[in-house]
């Protein structure tokens, strides 16, 4: 399992105003970075996130191109990153009632620097669930598969060695244990014996 504090998370910050890029290389120096890159204008950050995975996307908004919302909704329709988008306070009611059913947290602006820490830590803690429960589903997946196959490969036994269901079963594992191998690998051998 992946877990929140060994993950290591590349970030992806949008701003028109650079001076917004230190605040949050200050607020990830307690988390994991694997890498950080900043864009200044939504165009280039739409290619960026065509081209690469983030975990994290932050968004400046407003954008010298658009005003950043826009890229934000997009970022989470087209990718699995925790997306941040901070906002003039003028429109942080209409905006987080646009982007909040999307997954969006939304900050604004002004905010106490430590406020940005907090929201990166959280969005931090939000990707590492995410993470492990994908996991946990690709393990669920392949733990599905080798049921299907051990299935099949006991139909094939019944069949042609005329085993019972009990029989079968337990020979695939005397098999597995016999050659230090899974049960899926057994299966498979005999699938392959018996269709190939």
């Amino acid at each position: 399992m992946i877990r929140e504090e060994q993950m290591q998370h590349s970030i992806l910050t949008v701003s028109g105003a650079e001076k917004f890029f230190p605040l949050i290389r200050m607020a990830m120096q307690n988390v994991p970075v694997q890498s950080m890159e900043y864009r200044t204008n939504a165009a280039a950050a739409r290619r960026c996130i065509l081209e690469r995975y983030y975990s994290l996307v932050v968004v400046n908004a407003p954008l010298p191109d658009e005003t950043g919302v826009e890229f934000a909704l997009d970022a989470a329709s087209q990718c699995s990153a925790s997306i941040l988008l901070v906002v003039p306070d003028g429109i942080y009611e209409d905006t987080l009632d646009r982007v909040t059913d999307h997954g969006i947290l939304v900050l604004a602006k002004p905010f106490p620097a430590l406020r940005i820490a907090h929201a990166m830590r959280f969005l931090s803690a939000q990707q590492g669930k995410q993470n492990e429960a994908k996991q946990k589903l690709l393990a669920a997946e392949e733990k599905l598969q080798e049921l299907r196959l051990v299935d099949k490969a006991k139909f094939l036994l019944l069949e042609h060695r005329h085993m019972t269901e009990e029989e079968a079963h337990r020979y695939i594992g005397k098999q597995a244990m016999d050659h230090g191998t899974s049960r899926k690998r057994i299966a498979q051998r005999i699938l392959d014996d018996y269709e190939g």
